[in-house]
């Protein structure tokens, strides 16, 4: 990514810098038709932060997060990575709970499920986890791929940390069947093929993603744990990406 999303140069600014807060989002796939398609909403047009945007699914981390339990874990390497210049003080349980968050925004905004059926030993710590565990399901967070990094620019309207995660679709327990989610953070989530997204009003970020991924599937193969993650970020005025390896 070349330069500061142009919606961005445009937002409300600070005079003093904005913390940015840990937030995670879900890349969903879907590869049972011809062509693969993505889950992407648009963001409603009253919303602060990027408004009217086409968008992942997902959203900030609640302190909830970091205390459900899951009937899985994510790899090692996944584990490893998040922890990486992990602003404050890093640890696997704030790991799993930014991958956490994912599933449950996902689920919020869009009532779909990565999970499996639970015996009722589960305890939800609250927040968003009552409605989760209610449906009948446990968090599953072996299927998620850590794909990208990236922190919103200085003096913007919201600053997230955010971390997108790649899973297939075939992952969730009711993909044709999801539950009636009650929030209006994203309107009418469709499935799009790369090319239909293309010409939605993408966040520059999204599109970069994306474009990314698209070129991984074309290539007949799948995201792997050895691949770097992007880690992109604004540093003394300059878009920069490292990458976490």
């Amino acid at each position: 990514m070349s330069d500061i999303d142009p919606e961005l140069r445009l937002s409300r600014l600070f005079a003093k810098p904005q913390r940015p807060r840990d937030s995670a989002t879900l890349i969903v796939v879907r590869r049972d038709g011809r062509e693969p398609r993505i889950l992407l909403g648009q963001r409603h047009a009253a919303h602060a932060f990027m408004p009217g945007k086409y968008v992942f699914p997902g959203g900030r981390l609640d302190p909830h997060d970091s205390r459900m339990m899951a009937l899985d874990d994510l790899a090692p390497e996944t584990i490893d990575r998040l922890t990486r210049r992990m602003r404050g003080r890093p640890s696997s349980a704030r790991a799993r709970g930014i991958a956490l968050a994912a599933v449950r925004e996902t689920f919020e905004e869009t009532g779909l499920i990565l999970g499996k059926l639970h015996d009722g030993s589960l305890r939800s710590p609250g927040g968003g986890w009552d409605s989760f565990l209610g449906a009948g399901y446990g968090p599953c967070l072996s299927s998620l791929h850590f794909f990208a990094r990236a922190i919103t620019p200085p003096g913007r309207t919201r600053r997230f940390d955010s971390r997108f995660f790649v899973v297939d679709a075939e992952n969730f327990a009711n993909l044709d069947r999801p539950v009636t989610p009650d929030t209006d953070e994203l309107l009418t989530p469709h499935w799009f093929s790369f090319d239909e997204a293309r010409s939605l009003d993408l966040p520059q970020i999204t599109a970069d993603i994306l474009a990314r991924l698209r070129a991984i599937l074309d290539a007949a193969r799948w995201p792997a744990l050895s691949d770097p993650v992007s880690f992109q970020y604004q540093s003394n005025g300059r878009w920069r990406e490292d990458t976490l390896v």
